[in-house]
């Protein structure tokens, strides 16, 4: 059996050795071949297209595993109609899927298996919806206490930036010698 395995973490301080190694294990007992690790490091589940579930997606079609192994399901995706359409490709291409550490494996002599996948689909994305339900009512909640939510504010010398670009300055060389970022200097002059 050739495996893929596939990792994900939402956020670039985040890291995927745990579920790597879980994944490596997994395979090793079965004494299946991993035919490529797929590692997606700060993307959303809830997102349909990453680097990595894409390339493991052009991979699985060219049957270059027979399986694709995730750690947890919501690594793999957190809403119902990304993972249910991810998996009738997967299916279409007679590619199992295999969570390990939920025991969901899409082999065909498995039914009550993929009840639960998507059983667990819908949890996954309730959860991101709460997710972001909690995250607009802290937001909300900050501003209300005053809190000023974004980027800070910027010190800009606008007459400088406007004599430096008169005078055939880059806006580039302009946000360099006035500290600030290049779409800072693009706005001012836009208006």
């Amino acid at each position: 059996m050739r495996a893929a395995i596939y990792a994900r973490v939402s956020t670039v301080d985040q890291h995927c050795e745990m579920q790597l190694r879980e994944l490596r294990e997994y395979c090793q007992r079965r004494g299946w071949t991993i035919a490529g690790e797929y590692v997606d490091a700060g993307w959303s589940g809830a997102k349909a297209s990453r680097p990595e579930l894409d390339r493991i997606m052009r991979d699985a079609a060219a049957h270059r595993c027979d399986a694709v192994l995730v750690w947890k399901l919501d690594r793999f995706g957190r809403s119902v109609l990304n993972l249910s359409e991810q998996l009738q490709r997967l299916s279409s291409h007679a590619i199992r899927f295999l969570a390990i550490s939920q025991a969901i494996d899409t082999d065909q002599s498995n039914p009550t298996s993929r009840l639960l996948l998507h059983m667990l689909a819908a949890v996954a994305e309730f959860e991101r919806e709460l997710i972001k339900e909690r995250v607009k009512a802290g937001m909300a909640a900050a501003k209300h206490r005053g809190t000023r939510i974004g980027r800070p504010t910027v010190a800009l010398d606008q007459r400088r930036a406007r004599k430096l670009h008169k005078s055939g300055f880059s806006q580039r060389a302009i946000a360099e010698a006035l500290g600030v970022g290049k779409g800072t200097i693009a706005r001012l002059l836009a208006a």
